[in-house]
């Protein structure tokens, strides 16, 4: 009975994906290429137009091929879903508000302008015109699964990217049940079920906002009493998987719940605990969707289609590549971020597929138009980390971007994340007293106008990468964190404080209870924006009425001592950090 069990299809399967993950990871990330291609390669291998097709004549093959594809989709589905969860605790209701320009500014046009114009040469090629819009619509999706683990989310190219993937992720509802209402054999009540959708999938995500809000901190925080990590992955999943089931009851993308989820939950203070336990799953989950598009992928009619299909692939990726760049210099990007943007999010998508998959059961196309696009779609996704690898290299050809190889980093300095406003003049004063330092931000036209008014700063994200190392971390004076980014700096200075016990991390703050949460997580000092107001505007008053100088400085930083301590107490800061002092004095 046990070897039966060990052979079944489910037992043999997971043996195959986990073997996958464990030669694909190491082996890729040892010569620094993206696993993205490796899983998919091995998804082409496994899959049942690779080994596949010997089963029957080598049965030992099925103990190293994948035998039930389709049983593969929940957990494909699943990845993704957890993907758009992590964006969301990368992300805020406030910065999504302030990027509410980008979604549905260039969200929509890119969406619209590359659909159309898809649909209308599809059209002129001898497509009907509903097959065409379908097909025109579903090129123009871009990948969020691959896109953003390559570009992030903070910097330009992945806000960019970002905003006009956002857009996407919300429009699939609609999309699919249009297509629906323009199959042939549509009834009226197709339209009306979209209503109802959008209606009731309105007051869903309204009370999950509601109700997390409230809900949320209290329950995360009884996790965290218990000190069980086991405890805290299973609250975090259950939020998940039970967001996503919310929305997709009301006929919503399951997609949304998990994104609105990941949103609630980063206006807490466990966003950073959560999102590091979720990463494992995240990646095993979307490796196994890389599987599912390498299994479609038949190397037999692609090459009885090669002209045609290499045709159809470099058109796609042409156009939209055009198109999504203009878009984005007709909006005020630099050329470096236009271009490399363009190119990252020229492939299609997976989200690509499910459109194919409605239109194709909608009667709108031909199975066989829907599996050569689906073709199209897959040698699209499988060249996504090559085309961000291009996009880099012309970005830096087509408007030159100072690089940080060419400073070494060697001499002990201060380093200022964010080349804004505040960060140039911490800048500033720092020249005035003749200490050095370095200015880094992943804004190109920040650092641009920086270095043209003759400030030392450089290109990097200190969030990616090796940024902060290749600039001289291990041996700085101090970091100043600048950026009017709550979530990511205090994520930078757990991770600073983990990796750099005795570093000094000055920070800007918000407000008082910003402050405290960074202390928490590690900061040295955290200013609150508010409270220096507040002191500048009570010494200005009490000057100008007539008191001494010297007594209303006194008593500011008295006051500001006072705040300061009790902003640490709030905070809970149970360690002082040893700072290395003695360098900066002088």
């Amino acid at each position: 009975m046990a070897s039966a069990d060990f052979a079944s299809p489910a037992l043999s399967d997971a043996l195959v994906i986990l073997g996958a993950a464990g030669l694909v990871i190491p082996v890729f990330t040892r010569f620094r290429i993206t696993p993205v291609i490796g899983f998919i390669l091995i998804g082409l291998l496994v899959g049942p137009y690779g080994l596949g097709r010997l089963v029957f004549e080598h049965p030992w093959l099925n103990h190293i091929t994948i035998s039930d594809p389709e049983a593969l989709d929940p957990f494909a589905e699943f990845g993704i879903i957890l993907l758009l969860f992590t964006i969301g605790l990368e992300l805020s209701f406030n910065r999504l508000w302030q990027m509410r320009r980008l979604v549905f500014g260039l969200g929509a046009l890119e969406l619209l302008i590359i659909g159309s114009s898809l649909a209308i040469f599809l059209s002129m090629m001898g497509q009907y015109w509903t097959g065409a819009l379908a097909l025109g619509v579903a090129l123009a999706f871009s990948s969020t699964a691959i896109v953003l683990p390559i570009a992030g989310t903070h910097s330009p190219v992945g806000r960019a990217a970002l905003s006009m993937l956002l857009f996407e992720d919300i429009m699939i509802v609609p999309i699919i049940f249009v297509l629906g209402a323009m199959a042939p054999n549509a009834e009226a009540d197709g339209w009306e079920g979209m209503l109802t959708t959008l209606w009731q999938g309105g007051l869903v995500v309204a009370a999950m906002m509601v109700v997390g809000r409230f809900a949320l901190p209290r329950l995360f925080g009884q996790a965290a009493r218990t000190k069980s990590p086991e405890l805290f992955l299973a609250a975090a999943l259950l939020v998940v998987i039970g967001a996503s089931l919310a929305t997709a009851a009301v006929g919503l993308s399951p997609i949304v719940g998990a994104l609105i989820a990941g949103l609630l939950i980063a206006e807490t203070e466990y966003h950073g605990e959560i999102e590091t336990i979720m990463e494992p799953f995240k990646g095993l989950a979307l490796g196994v969707f890389l599987i599912t598009v390498g299994m479609s992928i038949d190397l037999a009619t692609i090459w009885n289609n090669l002209a045609l299909i290499a045709t159809a692939v470099i058109f796609v990726l042409l156009f939209k590549a055009m198109v999504t760049g203009v878009l984005l210099r007709l909006m005020g990007a630099r050329r470096s971020t236009a271009a490399e943007t363009g190119i990252l999010m020229a492939s299609p998508s997976e989200t690509t597929l499910i459109v194919l998959a409605a239109a194709s059961s909608a009667l709108l196309i031909q199975p066989g138009t829907a599996q050569f696009w689906q073709i199209v779609t897959a040698i699209g996704l499988t060249f996504t980390p090559l085309l961000a690898k291009l996009g880099r290299i012309i970005a830096r050809r087509v408007d030159p971007i100072p690089d940080l190889a060419s400073d070494s980093g060697t001499e002990p300095r201060v380093i200022i994340v964010g080349a804004g406003r505040v960060g140039l003049l911490v800048a500033q004063l720092l020249d005035a007293h003749q200490k050095p330092y370095v200015a880094l931000d992943s804004d190109p036209d920040l650092i641009d106008r920086a270095t043209r008014k003759g400030y030392r700063a450089t290109f990097g994200d200190a969030a990616r990468g090796d940024a902060m190392s290749r600039l001289g971390v291990d041996n700085a004076l101090a970091v100043v964190l600048t950026m009017d980014e709550p979530v990511l700096v205090q994520r930078l200075v757990a991770k600073l404080r983990k990796e750099h016990p005795d570093l000094l991390i000055v920070c800007r703050a918000r407000d008082v209870a910003h402050a405290a949460e960074l202390y928490r997580a590690g900061a040295s000092h955290a200013v609150p924006e508010t409270l220096e107001s507040s002191l500048q505007l009570s010494e200005a008053v009490l000057v100008d009425i007539g008191v001494a100088m010297g007594p209303v400085i006194a008593s500011i930083h008295e006051k500001r001592d006072e705040f300061r301590a009790q902003i640490e107490q709030e905070g809970a800061l149970d360690y002082k950090p040893k700072l290395r002092t003695s360098t900066v004095e002088g």
